[in-house]
């Protein structure tokens, strides 16, 4: 049970954090994002993924680096897509 549990961040994350970078992409839009959220989700994945200690550990690096690198192109996106 225990690792079944260590991978639903490891999935989750990397996964909500992928539909709304494919919703911005599919609408060319991003209109209700917020830049400065996903920026700080960013960080916070990143010091999360410090916190774990688990520098090797395949969950944290899907569950905090990738889900960072996705944040961080979030940020690209919105301001890629925003309305002048």
């Amino acid at each position: 049970m225990r690792e079944i549990l260590t991978w639903l961040p490891a999935i989750i994350l990397p996964a909500s954090t992928t539909i709304q970078l494919t919703n911005i992409y599919k609408t060319r839009s991003s209109e209700g994002v917020s830049a400065l959220t996903w920026f700080l989700f960013g960080l916070a994945n990143i010091g999360a993924y410090v916190l774990t200690e688990k520098y090797f550990a395949i969950q944290s690096i899907l569950a905090f680096l990738l889900t960072a690198v996705l944040d961080f192109i979030i940020v690209y996106a919105v301001f890629k897509y925003q309305k002048s």
